[in-house]
């Protein structure tokens, strides 16, 4: 099976997707996007890698089985990126990691598996692009980037706020991993905004809470009227230079595209609107990111799995982007 190599920068020669004008897109293994593996590469710039865990969800189960969808999915990406005018898999090395193992019966040792293994890829100099599993992972993967770069801007697009405190008495679960966060430090306080968000809530409390956090929103109902382009241009200014993370719950779309996830919100974005704004945050120091949420069993002819991996695919073009353009730099000061 034959790969498709482009020329990067600085030289190297990044490994690219298996050329599909050789073997059909359905055949062969299903790596993101059909790159090679972490270890037939040795190293990467962008590690995609997935988290197969949803034990912290609080209504329909079955996230644990979005990574491999999103990967599915996947197989019809191509190198060029016209909407970004990149080729993201020439200008960096981007691989798929696998999957991060983490206990489905005991949360609070997977998050420390999800920590400790984020811990690791991130040490080898690699940016996250994470495929969940549920929400609650976004907890270990920001503390993890935080000890790389400190407190961090972050962009959540989700219909749910995900800053309540317990479910059941429970810290960690996919509806609380940004108030442990904020709790813990690990994000830039004066750099923070829910997107997409919509639907009903426990009480205005949960709006005040969000707010003394340092969060901003924006709603679903936000991006219809004001549009992709000014929502972009308002997260650019609110972010400016930090670090930024961003997590993508698939559930930020209308279920008309995307019915495959657990805790579905009508009146959502489109999926054009989220990959419009998503393009328009290419400026932004995107540190890592995660796509979060799909759930397979309840999707239809892979639609959720389709916006899905082309979300990872804009959020991976934009890291790209960026390494690309710092070693340009490097080897200009030289």
């Amino acid at each position: 099976m034959s790969s498709t190599e482009f020329p990067a920068a600085g030289g190297s020669q990044p490994r690219g997707p298996v050329d599909s004008s050789r073997v059909p897109r359905y055949a062969g293994p299903a790596t993101f996007a059909r790159l090679p593996r972490l270890d037939e590469v040795g190293r990467a710039d962008v590690a995609v890698v997935g988290v197969p865990f949803d034990s912290g969800v609080s209504y329909r189960p079955g996230a644990r089985f979005g990574g491999n969808a999103i990967r599915e999915a996947s197989r019809l990406l191509r190198p060029y990126n016209p909407a970004q005018d990149a080729s993201p898999f020439a200008l960096a090395q981007v691989a798929d990691a696998g999957d991060i193992a983490a206990n489905p019966f005991n949360i609070n040792e997977a998050v420390e598996t999800v920590e400790a293994a984020a811990d690791e890829l991130l040490g080898t100099g690699a940016r996250l692009m994470t495929l969940g599993g549920d929400h609650t992972i976004a907890l270990p993967l920001l503390r993890s980037v935080a000890k790389k770069h400190g407190p961090v801007a972050l962009l959540h697009f989700d219909a749910h706020l995900d800053t309540w405190d317990t479910y059941f008495g429970a810290e960690y679960t996919h509806g609380t991993p940004f108030r442990r966060a904020v709790e813990e430090g690990i994000l830039d306080t004066e750099a923070l905004s829910h997107v997409g968000t919509r639907g009903p809530l426990y009480g205005k409390q949960d709006l005040t809470d969000d707010e003394k956090m340092g969060f901003g929103i924006v709603t679903s109902a936000d991006i219809y009227r004001r549009g992709a382009d000014e929502v972009a241009d308002q997260l650019r200014q609110r972010i400016g230079d930090r670090p930024l993370y961003i997590s993508i719950d698939i559930d930020c779309l209308d279920p008309a595209h995307a019915p495959g996830t657990g805790t579905p919100e009508a009146g959502g974005m489109t999926s054009r609107e989220l990959l419009e704004i998503l393009r328009g945050l290419s400026s932004c120091n995107l540190v890592s990111a995660d796509v979060v949420e799909v759930a397979p069993a309840y999707d239809h002819a892979e639609i959720t799995a389709v916006a899905a991996s082309h979300t990872a695919y804009e959020l991976t073009t934009i890291m790209s982007r960026q390494i690309a353009a710092a070693r340009a730099q490097e080897a200009g000061n030289k």
